[in-house]
Parts: structure tokens; C-alpha cells; sequence
């Protein structure tokens, strides 16, 4: 006579069982988002410390928008910075001519700037030769080996500049302030021959001295050619070297960020379609005549 009654009950458990169990599924993924997202703010926010060692100032780079490009006349100036200055020590192992079609330059420009770099190639025969630039060459590095680049430069092989606005905290900013923030050294700093003080390379001595000089070079398009100019165009096309993607990933996201709201449309509505029926579904007991539960008196 109670197992009707038993089974409402248990039924009646199930379904908060499975109910308490979706909330709490759901509680935890919340948590474990809100986790994430501040580990994420904590590690963007994170505080470097370092001794002797000056951290460089922000700048209002034209680019550093969550939607902003970059600035094609800076980065054709910035070309031109390395080429004339960085490109006497520093590689680009990861660049290519191609890199610059259609992008800083046409393609029958990047040809005539392939073809005036002497490229160290293999003949049929396996023997070394010199010939003019193609497009698909890399831009060519300024000594051998490392060996070789170490021995010209005091001991300290200058690095590849392919990746280096990515690879040093502060990025443009801290290319920037390199470039420009040569002083002399302070009374009880040591700086070797050949050396200089900059206090924003850390440890304060660099064995790279200064570079870049008012009017050092001359832009084709008649710029001004002061010292920060230079440092701020060859900023701009080192990081355009090291994220060539940069304007095309802004793009695709801003096409992405008008699509979202179509999509969470249709993923609300096939959310409740799919979870209408667990969410609203009621069991319903109707006793069978005879076998009625007993009437409590």
C-alpha cells in the first residue's frame, strides 16, 4: 500500500538531487572562470623589481589600441633606421623580403630593396658564390656566425632583432627609452672601454654605445630625422617585424566581435529550447482505484 508513495518520494529526490547538481556544476565553473580571469589581471598587472634598472614610461603608440593599426609611414621610416644603423650588427634571421609586399612596400619596391643585398648562396656546383637579392631571401646578417659577431663587438654578439619587441617587458616603450636613454655614468658606476650607461638596460652598462643621433640619417620622405624620430619609427618596425599579423589579427577580431551577438542569440535560445522540458517537466501520482494509500486519522 506505501510504494506508490515510496516511489513519488524518491522520484520527487532524484529530481532535486539533479537539480542541485547542475547548480553546483554551474557554481563551479563560475568559480573556476573567475579564477582564471584573475590569475590572467594578476599576471598583466604583476609589479617587476629589479635593481639598477630605470623601467621606461608609456607611450601613446598609434598602434596600441585594442582596434588600432599601425602607422605603414613610421614603419617604412623604421625600415630605413635599420637598414642605415641596426643593420651594420644586428640580424633579422625571420624576415623576408616577401614579408614586405603589400604590406610597407610594393612589390616592385621590395624586389629593388631584395636586389640591392648581396645574399651568400650555393651554385650548382656546391661552391659559394654572391648574388643579388630575391624576395624569398631573409634579410641578410651582418657577419657569419655568432663567433664571428661576438669577436667584433667586444666579447657580446649583438641579438636578432626578429622578435625582440616581444621579447623584452615593455616592448616599443622599452626599445624606445634604450635608444634614447644614454647619460653618463653616475660616480661609483664602472663602465669599461667600450661601453656606455643606459639606465634602462639592466645592470646600467650595454655594450652597445649610442646610435642613433640628430639628423644620423635622411629619410626618403623628408621627415625630420632627430633622434627620438628614429627611435620611435625603428620601434614601430620592430614590432611590426616580430607581429606582421598585427593588423590583420585586429581585423579578424573586430569581424568576430560583430558576429558574437547572432551567435549568443542563437546559443541562449538552443540552451533553454534543449533544457526546457528537465526545467519545467512535473511528476503527477494518481492513485488507482483500490489501491488508494491508507487515510491517516
Amino acid at each position: 500500500m506505501g510504494k506508490p508513495l515510496s516511489a513519488k518520494c524518491s522520484a520527487r529526490l532524484q529530481l532535486e538531487q539533479r537539480n542541485l547538481r547542475s547548480e553546483s556544476e554551474s557554481l563551479q565553473l563560475g568559480c573556476f572562470q573567475a579564477g582564471a580571469g584573475g590569475l590572467v589581471y594578476a599576471l598583466e598587472k604583476s609589479v617587476y623589481a629589479s635593481d639598477h634598472v630605470v623601467h621606461p614610461y608609456h607611450l601613446p603608440w598609434s598602434h596600441s589600441g585594442k582596434f588600432s593599426s599601425f602607422d605603414i609611414a613610421s614603419v617604412r621610416r623604421g625600415y630605413e633606421v635599420y637598414k642605415q644603423v641596426c643593420a651594420a650588427c644586428h640580424s633579422m634571421k625571420f624576415i623576408h623580403y616577401r614579408h614586405f609586399v603589400d604590406t610597407i612596400m610594393t612589390e616592385e619596391e621590395a624586389k629593388a630593396e631584395a636586389a640591392e643585398a648581396t645574399i651568400n648562396a650555393l651554385d650548382d656546383r656546391g661552391q659559394t658564390i654572391q648574388r643579388p637579392g630575391i624576395l624569398t631571401d631573409a634579410l641578410p646578417n651582418p657577419y657569419a656566425n655568432k663567433k664571428a659577431a661576438a669577436a667584433a663587438n667586444n666579447g657580446a654578439a649583438p641579438p636578432d632583432l626578429s622578435l625582440m619587441s616581444l621579447a623584452r617587458h615593455g616592448g616599443d616603450d622599452y626599445i624606445f627609452a634604450l635608444l634614447t636613454g644614454y647619460f653618463d655614468a653616475p660616480a661609483g658606476v664602472k663602465v669599461d672601454e667600450g661601453k656606455a650607461y643606459n639606465p634602462y638596460f639592466p645592470g646600467g652598462v650595454i655594450s652597445m654605445p649610442q646610435q642613433l643621433f640628430d639628423e644620423g640619417i635622411e629619410y626618403k620622405d623628408g621627415t625630420p630625422a632627430t633622434q627620438s624620430q628614429q627611435a620611435k619609427d625603428v620601434s614601430a618596425f620592430m614590432h611590426w617585424c616580430a607581429e606582421p599579423f598585427h593588423d590583420t589579427r585586429k581585423k579578424w577580431a573586430l569581424k568576430i566581435a560583430a558576429f558574437i551577438p547572432f551567435v549568443a542569440v542563437v546559443l541562449i535560445y538552443g540552451k533553454r529550447h534543449i533544457w526546457t522540458f528537465t526545467k519545467s517537466q512535473k511528476f503527477a501520482w494518481k492513485p488507482v482505484k483500490g489501491r488508494e494509500p491508507p487515510k491517516q486519522h
